[in-house]
């Protein structure tokens, strides 16, 4: 890894997560880490291109179907690619076929930039998590594999503390706030060579008094009611919160900030 790194170009593929889902901006967008990390970079470099390929629901089989190629054209200096995740969320999931299309993705993309960037991904701490953790780490074990066999960096998002904190997660419990955010985009940052700008992103906030019963039990059935059900009823019916939703950041241009 360079230190004081300059690029001149950034394309992120992936699903809500790199859409920027749940930093919510006035006019109703969503911003996210990977419009925090571009602002930073095209601050440092005149002219700094900047595409998101991102959308929210997206499976691994539909980034590789829909996003690869299109990143891969536009021949960026980083790319970063997120997914596999909305995969091991599902009741059934083929994690070789998860794990094959993710080599397919790294092996098409790895060649297209001068740095791709790779994710383990941060998870919240939680009953619901531990059902689906073995899958998870199966699936970083692939990301690891694959970044050192093609050259890629690994931003290690899942083993950071702060990350893990329910107070870095929006209500929906499956969407960073608008601080995590923040601190993934300063992971990623570091981990592609610029100076620290906050060298304790990793350290967890400090504590706080939990909530009392009553209102936990309040939560509990408000995220159950908005956000638990709806999600449920949508893999039954084999629907996607993507369906129909196009890239914030379709193709590469100059950054000019959010919503431009």
């Amino acid at each position: 890894m360079q230190t004081n790194a300059t690029y001149t170009s950034l394309v992120t593929l992936g699903d809500s997560f790199t859409e920027g889902m749940s930093d919510l901006l006035p006019d109703g967008s969503y911003r996210g880490w990977a419009d925090l990390l571009a602002g930073r970079m095209a601050a440092r470099t005149p002219g700094f291109q900047y595409a998101n390929l991102a959308v929210r629901g997206k499976l691994i089989g539909q980034i590789v179907a829909e996003q690869v190629d299109v990143a891969a054209a536009m021949q960026p200096d980083v790319i970063t690619l997120v997914g596999g995740l909305n995969d091991t969320l599902r009741p059934k999931c083929d994690m070789g076929r998860v794990r094959g299309l993710l080599e397919e993705a790294v092996e098409r993309l790895a060649p297209a930039c001068k740095q791709l960037v790779l994710m383990r991904s941060p998870g919240r701490h939680g009953p619901v998590l531990e059902r689906f953790r073995p899958r998870m780490e199966e699936l970083f074990v692939c990301v690891d594999d694959l970044a050192s066999r093609h050259g890629a960096l690994v931003v290690d998002l899942y083993g950071a503390p702060s990350l893990g904190d329910p107070r870095m997660w929006d209500v929906d419990r499956l969407h960073l706030t608008v601080e995590g955010h923040r601190r993934v985009a300063e992971a990623v940052w570091q981990t592609l060579g610029y100076d620290a700008e906050d060298a304790e992103w990793r350290t967890p906030m400090p504590p706080s008094t939990p909530p009392g019963w009553g209102a936990r039990r309040t939560a509990d059935a408000r995220f159950a009611r908005q956000y638990l059900l709806p999600w449920i009823v949508r893999r039954l019916t084999g629907r996607s919160s993507g369906d129909g939703r196009v890239a914030k950041r379709p193709e590469l241009l100059p950054y000019e900030g959010p919503g431009a």
